[in-house]
């Protein structure tokens, strides 16, 4: 069965974000149908720029981190899984 898993590429920090993502904005529909590779920003109207600063806000507060506005880019907001490797190392560095 891990093999399934692992096919799936299943990551409990990336299904933390997109829960944060999906409450934070509010999208419509299952969860689990946001995938690493699903677009954001341009892609959902909910990620506007007040959008973003909830989505920042709401990311702080989950994984305790402090994110400065010049690391902050566009970039980042590009998909789920991107948001996701961008959190990454503030978590393992311990914010």
């Amino acid at each position: 069965m891990s093999a399934t898993v692992a096919a799936e590429g299943r990551d409990p920090l990336f299904e933390s974000v997109r829960d944060v993502i999906v409450r934070t904005l509010d999208l419509p529909g299952p969860k689990q149908r946001f995938a690493p590779g699903s677009g954001l920003f341009g892609e959902i109207p909910e990620l506007d720029s007040m959008g973003v600063v909830l989505l920042l806000t709401a990311l702080e507060d989950r994984f305790d981190i402090q994110l400065s506005d010049d690391e902050i880019d566009a970039e980042w907001f590009e998909t789920f899984g991107t948001v996701t490797e961008f959190i990454r190392p503030r978590i393992e560095e311990g914010g």
